[in-house]
C-alpha cells in the first residue's frame, strides 16, 4: 500500500481483520462460578466478549488478541488462558 505524504487513514481495530490468529493463549469460560456482572464485557479492549445467557458470555475468537485481561479482572476467576492450539 503506498500513501501519499499528509494521507489521512481510519485508525485500526480488530473489528476490521481477523486478529485471533496470532494469539498464543485463548479465554475458556468455564461456567460455573459466573455472576453475570458483565466485568468481562466491559473491559475486552477490543469489544469481542459477549453475554449469551444470564450468565454465560462467550468470545469471538476470530478478533480475540488473548490479552488476559478478562481472565485478570474476573472477579470469580471464571475465565481461564488456555495455550491456544495450532
Amino acid at each position: 500500500m503506498s500513501l501519499n505524504h499528509g494521507a489521512i487513514l481510519k485508525p485500526g481495530s480488530s473489528r476490521n481483520n481477523k486478529t485471533g490468529n496470532w494469539r498464543n493463549t485463548k479465554p475458556v469460560y468455564k461456567h460455573d462460578k459466573c455472576t453475570g456482572c458483565t466485568t468481562c464485557e466491559r473491559i475486552c479492549p477490543e469489544g469481542v466478549i459477549y453475554q449469551e445467557d444470564k450468565k454465560k458470555f462467550d468470545v469471538d475468537l476470530d478478533y480475540c488478541k488473548g490479552c488476559g485481561i478478562c481472565a485478570e479482572e474476573c472477579p470469580v476467576k471464571d475465565i481461564d488462558m488456555v495455550p491456544e492450539e495450532k
